[in-house]
């Protein structure tokens, strides 16, 4: 099983930009698509964005399209999740996933992941 470790969270104010980063270790020799999932207070965790293996694939939620961008550096066994124009609606605990080895291509529902991070704090202000 891979072990995950995101950063890159923080305070910031409305329309900042803020870029979460995700490092795998662990199973770094298989092929696994990851994702993005946050979770706001009183709130269940909710699908942000996944890509593919290849990170050819990429999904998103329809409240984050166009304003974050998925990526990921197998060289480096990292996933990035670059947020701008953010919003206070996007304050939540941001989480890191992966899928299970060989599941290459992006999901959308956190039951498809196997592996989770801790998860980074990102608060928005108004």
């Amino acid at each position: 099983q891979v072990q995950l470790v995101e950063s890159g969270g923080g305070l910031v104010q409305a329309g900042a930009s803020l870029r979460l980063s995700c490092a795998a270790s662990g199973r770094t020799d298989s092929t696994y698509a990851m994702g993005w999932f946050r979770q706001a207070p009183g709130k269940e965790r909710e699908f942000v964005a996944a890509v593919s293996w290849t990170g050819g694939i990429t999904n998103y939620a329809d409240s984050v399209k166009g304003r974050f961008t998925i990526s990921r550096l197998n060289a480096k066994n990292t996933v990035y999740l670059q947020m701008n124009s953010l919003k206070p609606e996007d304050t939540a605990v941001y989480y890191c996933a992966a899928r299970n080895s060989g599941s290459v291509y992006p999901a959308r529902s956190a039951s498809d992941f196997r592996s989770w991070g801790q998860g980074t704090q990102v608060t928005v202000s108004s």
